[in-house]
């Protein structure tokens, strides 16, 4: 079963991560600056650990900038919490009210898995990196390890993949 990606798949993968993100900081706010019908919770060291990782955290995969680090440690934070505040009153995270929080731990391992594709600073900045010539073919690449690199051609993408010095496939992108 061959299954392509649906038209929007890209934007609506960025959408996720925007909303995510966004909603993920407005946790962090609450906890750090007692906004959004919160308290500050700043009287325990893991508290505020909690809020920095929600906020910055969150406003970092919302832009997609850093958003594979940014990710990562969320859903770790997510783990903890939830292992920590919501496993010891129950087994099933319906019974224990920690359904939110394993929503977000997956929903962030699955953004750091992916990273965050288009429409975001990462790509931005990858775009702009390229267009100055820096490519991932000048950079020094251990003995047989493959090598890729990325250029422009006619206007056209061209990815060439060398493997062990001795085999190279070209590919042209659209």
């Amino acid at each position: 079963m061959n299954v392509q990606p649906g038209r929007f798949s890209e934007a609506l993968c960025a959408a996720m991560r925007v909303m995510v993100g966004a909603l993920f900081a407005c946790h962090g706010a609450q906890k750090l600056f007692g906004v959004l019908g919160g308290k500050v919770m700043t009287g325990s060291p893991l508290m505020v650990a909690a809020g920095i990782i929600e906020f910055f955290g969150g406003i970092l995969i919302a832009i997609g900038l850093l958003t594979r680090v940014a990710a990562f440690l969320a859903s770790g934070e997510m783990a903890v919490g939830y292992f920590m505040n919501h496993a010891p009153n129950g087994f099933w995270p319906i019974q224990n009210k920690g359904e939110m929080a394993v929503v977000y731990c997956f929903v962030f391992l699955f953004i750091a898995s992916f990273g965050s594709r288009s429409f975001s600073l990462d790509r931005a900045l990858r775009r702009s990196l390229a267009k100055e010539g820096n490519d991932c073919s000048s950079r020094p690449v251990a003995s047989g390890s493959p090598r890729a690199a990325l250029r422009r051609e006619s206007g056209k993408a061209v990815a060439r993949l060398v493997y062990r010095g001795d085999s190279t496939r070209t590919a042209t992108l659209l």
